[in-house]
């Protein structure tokens, strides 16, 4: 065994004689257990969270969303449609229509967006679980189905005779405008239901047949602004996407769930990123204390390291055996930190104990990913306060 590794060995297992250097030990050690799992703990919870922010975006967001990279729209004729059914992997394919609109109800207004969807809608994106009341609209009619933040700022109802829901699309074209029936294609809609996610995507859409919507906004039949696609799972997402550029001639773009959610996603991303460094910092000035002990440690086995010294042990092999004992006490912490943080993660899943509201428990996610992350933390910013204090261990020390 080698020689530095097993005394430092030794001395990790024994207790010294001074009860202070005992004491800095101890609390180097929790240190090092409470850092590691907190930094545990955090990434497990900003996981959850992220989870559970990117969980409301899913139930709109298809695996595959295709867009015209030319304009704001582009046409589907009968063969490409067949074609990309034809690929493997795609279950189902949706035709939508997206347009920036003005809505109005009993003398309120609302810019947001009309979103025209085929019949085939429900089969990408499964909207059962976010109807909150009535139910999703029949196909070929004017009936639509409400964000429920559209609703609360409209004061808008479902099946309510007494005042006619609108709404306004620009018109395109070029001339002075005399009057608002030239600038704006009018038209009246029935509510039937109303979706409720989340605050940003209640007040987002107003859902309506494509038929009507192209109608409203003046497009073909064949025109619309996107392809909405769902994958089998463990579908080759890359192979799909080349596929569809060569249907298309290289002329979409096509982006799946997390590129429609960039935005969110970095943000997300960067706020992981600060808290992790944070996290880091602390542990950081954790670490200062077990430099301290090492130091300590030498200073109390000074007469041990000038005995050895004398029978022929080199000093960079003394100073290896600071330098292994700091390192297995930064393993032997984190991985005691871990354990705690793994069991507290489970523990969350599974019994609930902290909760955001009294029907929502605090999200957490078990990674083993975070597991590297903090193990990957811990052990080289050990050995790095370890290799620093490991240095006062000099020729000069060992014969003064």
């Amino acid at each position: 065994m080698n020689f530095s590794l097993y005394i430092a060995k030794r001395y990790l297992r024994s207790a010294s004689k001074n009860n202070a250097i005992n004491i800095i030990n101890i609390i180097a050690s929790l240190g090092i257990i409470v850092g590691s799992m907190v930094l545990f703990v955090a990434l497990s919870i900003f996981s959850g969270l992220i989870d559970f922010s990117l969980s409301f975006s899913n139930d709109f967001d298809p695996d595959l969303k295709i867009s015209s990279t030319l304009g704001k729209s582009f046409t589907v004729s009968p063969r490409q449609q067949t074609d990309i059914k034809n690929i493997d992997g795609v279950v189902a394919s949706s035709k939508i229509v997206e347009e920036r609109v003005l809505f109005m109800f009993a003398g309120k207004e609302q810019v947001t967006f009309i979103k025209g969807v085929d019949k085939h809608y429900r089969e990408v994106n499964d909207l059962k679980e976010v109807i909150y009341q009535g139910q999703w609209f029949a196909d070929s009619t004017a009936q639509v189905v409400v964000g429920y933040g559209i609703t609360q700022k409209l004061s808008l109802g479902l099946m309510d005779f007494n005042n006619a829901f609108e709404v306004f699309v620009p018109k395109s074209g070029r001339g002075t405008i005399d009057s608002p029936e030239q600038a704006f294609t009018k038209s009246e809609l029935y509510p039937v239901g109303i979706y409720a996610i989340s605050e940003e995507l209640d007040s987002k859409y107003v859902f309506a047949d494509l038929t009507l919507t192209q109608e409203l906004v003046g497009w073909k039949a064949n025109q619309v602004s996107g392809i909405e696609l769902k994958l089998k799972p463990g579908a080759d997402e890359e192979k799909i996407k080349e596929q569809l550029q060569k249907i298309y001639n290289n002329k979409i773009t096509v982006k799946n769930r997390k590129q429609l959610n960039d935005s969110l996603y970095k943000m997300l991303n960067t706020e992981n990123t600060i808290l992790y460094l944070i996290c880091t910092l602390v542990i950081v000035l954790t670490l200062f204390t077990l430099a301290g002990a090492i130091i300590m440690m030498i200073i109390d086995k000074k007469s041990n390291l000038k005995t050895m010294y004398s029978l022929g042990t080199e000093v960079k092999d003394l100073r290896k055996i600071f330098l292994f004992q700091g390192t297995l006490l930064s393993i032997i912490g984190g991985l005691l930190g871990l354990v705690l943080g793994i069991i507290f993660v489970i523990v969350q899943q599974q019994f609930s104990l902290i909760m955001i509201t009294p029907s929502l428990a605090y999200p957490v996610v078990f990674s083993v990913k975070n597991v590297l992350i903090v193990l990957a933390t811990i052990v080289p910013l050990g050995f790095i306060a370890s290799l620093i204090a490991s240095s006062r261990v000099t020729k000069g020390l060992l014969e003064s």
